[in-house]
């Protein structure tokens, strides 16, 4: 049975084997706070994109070159990129055809992260060195049909050395589809969250802005820009890691792992609780 949290009638409050009471969402805890004490000691499993849940239910599964699902997790480790190999012809010949500095693709343009005035700062110091960063979609001026996916994202694989992947919301472990969009299209991710980022790739393969600010940002974005030996050390991970959207196998989907930890006799019949829920989900001072 699913309750929605919005709803007044919950489950009833038991602590027997027999029931479970999942936390579930994709939705970031700082856009959807839980700040009713009433869930303090009342959920048992939860089932979400922080890294710490009871079931990983996220937009990212990372794997090794065997084909070995490995992240993202807490305490990932990734080879350093003095380690990987040099990128292949194949990848070579994709990011020798780029022109453009780098593109985003966004509907909203008022988000709770503030990535909007953040992105304005960096369009700004672009600006000054006669660079723009290409904004697709109810927030630029550029345009491309939300309906046929696939053409847009071969702009980027084609056109962009940058994609901007800034979340709506800065959130713990609130990484989404869009660093995969710069992944599999062969841009550098420039990233804005509240993430640890290197649980979801190895340090030298993205920019953070949050990290960085705006200026720094744009000052590096120029210079990998202005050097293809630069920009080429940050695809070297493509031969030893491929990024995955979570339904591509049941391995990887969220929904079968569920249902296999709850037919999971050992892992169902151990009573678990979280005592205080809200700390666990809201971002620090949110309620």
């Amino acid at each position: 049975m699913v309750k929605r949290l919005y709803e007044v009638s919950l489950p009833c409050r038991k602590y027997d084997l027999l029931t479970k009471n999942i936390f579930a969402s994709m939705e970031s805890s700082d856009y959807y706070p839980i700040c009713d004490v009433r869930f303090k000691g009342f959920f048992n499993w939860t089932w979400t994109y922080k890294l710490n849940s009871d079931e990983y239910n996220g937009y990212i599964i990372v794997r090794n070159k065997k084909g070995i699902i490995i992240g993202p997790k807490q305490d990932m480790e990734w080879l350093r990129i003095e380690e990987m190999d040099p990128v292949t012809k194949e990848v070579e010949i994709k990011l020798s055809r780029k022109t453009k500095i780098a593109a985003w693709f966004v509907s909203n343009c008022r988000a709770p992260s503030g990535r909007d005035i953040f992105f304005k700062e960096v369009q700004r110091e672009l600006n000054k060195h006669g660079l723009s960063v290409d904004v697709y979609g109810e927030c630029g001026n550029k345009i491309c049909p939300r309906d046929d996916e696939s053409k847009c994202f071969k702009l980027i694989e084609r056109d962009y050395y940058f994609y901007f992947a800034f979340e709506n919301s800065l959130s713990e472990d609130y990484v989404t589809e869009k660093l995969l969009t710069a992944i599999r299209n062969y841009a550098i991710p420039v990233v804005y969250g509240a993430a640890n980022y290197t649980r979801f790739m190895p340090n030298g393969t993205y920019l953070n802005g949050r990290d960085l600010g705006a200026k720094e940002l744009a000052r590096q974005m120029i210079e990998i820009y202005e050097d293809k030996k630069k920009y080429k050390r940050f695809f070297k991970w493509h031969n030893h890691y491929s990024y995955h959207d979570v339904y591509e196998s049941p391995e990887s989907d969220s929904i079968c792992k569920l249902c296999a930890i709850i037919n999971n006799n050992t892992v169902f019949d151990k009573a678990t609780v979280y005592e205080d829920f809200n700390s666990w989900w809201n971002p620090k001072g949110r309620c």
